[in-house]
């Protein structure tokens, strides 16, 4: 069984205070039917107390606005004090479980997706287009920003696609979501190191999602590229049977289909973290 996902207020219901009486008991349960847990990390949703004391770990929508305590994955893939709790959560986690021999396996946060345009991400993106262009004069023409006369002469002029101001440009649109695949990729390090170094033997996942894998395929960044930082790959299958849209063979069709790509990330099996035989949209 999997447990523990989206559990951080239970798990530390103050700052620096933990209790992980409830999750023992549940392996205690567990392991005298002789079955084993898949434990969670829980980062997709951050307790009411971080938010409150370091406001830098939500997220600022693509307005500027920035997000107040609620929902899931409203977190700053960026903020180092977001990474540091997230960190810090991972290694007392590991420690306390490290000797559960019905532990088999880490499932990391939930469904990774989204993206940050606070200042901390503006910053971080434009290192990033500094060490992939090295300059302005290849940026601008990469982006050929001579076009409405949008030629860059000073990083700092440099911003994330928004609709307060630019949106059609297709290479800074694309280098966006490459940039958001490796913040996310990143985040993702952060959050296995811990996890490799005390308990190196137990492999480590996340669950993917798919749509439609020709209008909303995936969540926004490169799956392939994400693989390379996992163990093995699972992902969330809800099929929409009784779906108007969809024939019954086209849904099969379009799960199938899910299914081969999720497999040739890794060449491998791979685990359906997720599932119900009964979505009607």
């Amino acid at each position: 069984m999997t447990v523990g996902i989206f559990s951080w207020a239970k798990l530390e219901p103050q700052e620096g205070k933990y209790d992980f009486s409830w999750l023992d008991e549940i392996f205690d349960r567990v392991e005298k039917m002789n079955g084993h847990v898949i434990l969670a990390t829980p980062s997709g949703a951050r307790p009411a107390w971080l938010a409150q004391k370091y406001p830098e770990v939500l997220r600022t929508d693509n307005r500027g606005n920035k997000r107040g305590f609620g929902g899931r994955h409203n977190h700053c893939l960026t903020s180092s004090i977001y990474r540091k709790k997230v960190c810090e959560i991972n290694t007392k986690l590991a420690e306390h479980f490290v000797q559960r021999k019905s532990l088999v396996l880490w499932h990391i946060s939930n469904e990774y997706l989204g993206d940050c345009y606070c200042d901390l991400c503006k910053d971080a993106f434009r290192k990033w287009l500094k060490n992939k262009y090295g300059d302005l004069a290849t940026l601008n023409h990469a982006w050929w920003n001579t076009f409405w006369s949008h030629t860059y002469n000073d990083w700092g002029q440099v911003n994330p696609p928004s609709p307060l101001s630019e949106m059609g440009n297709k290479g800074m649109n694309l280098d966006w979501k490459r940039f958001i695949t490796d913040q996310t990729i990143s985040f993702i390090d952060n959050e296995t190191a811990p996890l490799k170094k005390i308990t190196p033997n137990i492999p480590v996942t996340t669950n993917m999602m798919a749509g439609n894998p020709l209008m909303d395929p995936f969540a926004g960044f490169d799956y392939q590229k994400v693989a390379r930082h996992l163990d093995f790959i699972s992902w969330d299958s809800y099929p929409a049977w009784g779906n108007d849209s969809q024939t019954t063979e086209e849904l099969g069709r379009n799960v199938g289909l899910i299914h081969d790509f999720f497999r040739s990330l890794k060449h491998q099996n791979f685990l359906v973290m997720e599932n119900t035989p009964s979505r009607v949209n």
